[in-house]
């Protein structure tokens, strides 16, 4: 489409996606998270993509909520609809995808835009980027990305950052685990691609199984977690991949996920 604002390329086993809406600070509109939403679900679903990574153009990645949209949601009725899944949708989706999604944060990211960050399993951000929950400082609260900022964040540094609204650097992101990592402008590329190439070489489907484990084991009492991480383990060691990857590594050899992607 001519008019799309989100953008979906699949190249070399990575589907990125872009927030094309600079004008308004890639703000979360209506048209914005429509086709946000459907392009997570394309990449996900795609054969073609083992890895989602997740950014911006302009210098802002996600400005948070389309304020003039929600004016005009809250006189009629309709306050925090946005997109037929809206928000909720797309970081249930990012956070449940089976494929490593990366987020490359090209610039400040503010409200909704946090939980964007937040929904990503790696967050790679210009060391120049600006965060915060700022919801308060609009007599708003920060209640949807609450459901992953309070468990990625730690309920000490959480309740600092919703009470107060006060913008931190990104290196202060780092520290509070918001963000993996942080690079200068000019090897922001260089840094992602470094982490794209590292989960490449990793089993499609052990590499998905592991983001579950992390999923998983928080919420699990510790003898039922050992117990069903010794079934699953018991899975995997006797999986096609598994016996792939034991082969290639005694014919000193890369094993077969890894062809095709350079």
């Amino acid at each position: 489409m001519s008019d799309e604002i989100v953008h979906l390329d699949i190249k070399h086993g990575v589907a990125t996606i872009t927030l094309g809406s600079p004008a308004n600070r890639n703000a979360l509109s209506r048209q914005l998270t429509t086709e946000l939403e459907a392009h997570v679900k394309a990449a996900i679903a795609d054969p073609a993509a083992r890895v989602i990574v997740l950014t911006g153009s302009g210098t802002v990645f996600c400005s948070g909520a389309d304020l003039k949209e929600q004016r005009v949601a809250n006189e009629t009725q309709a306050a925090g609809q946005v997109g037929p899944g809206g928000l909720v949708q797309i970081l249930k989706d990012l956070w449940r995808s089976p494929k490593p999604v990366i987020g490359r944060i090209n610039g400040a990211a503010r409200a909704g835009g946090l939980g964007l960050v937040a929904a990503c399993d790696l967050a790679i951000a210009v060391e120049t980027a600006s965060f915060a929950v700022s919801e308060v400082r609009i007599g708003v609260i920060p209640a949807i990305i609450s459901v992953l900022l309070v468990p990625k964040l730690g309920e000490s540094n959480a309740m600092e950052l919703f009470i107060t609204g006060e913008p931190f650097d990104a290196k202060r992101a780092v520290e509070v685990g918001l963000l993996t990592a942080t690079a200068s402008a000019d090897r922001l590329d260089d840094a992602v691609g470094r982490y794209i190439s590292m989960i490449l070489k990793g089993a499609p489907g052990a590499v998905a199984a592991a983001k579950q484990l992390v999923r998983d084991i928080p919420g699990m009492e510790m003898d039922a977690a050992f117990a069903a991480m010794a079934a699953r383990s018991a899975v995997f060691f006797g999986s096609e991949e598994a016996l792939e990857g034991m082969k290639a590594f005694a014919e000193k050899r890369p094993p077969k996920w890894q062809e095709g992607l350079a």
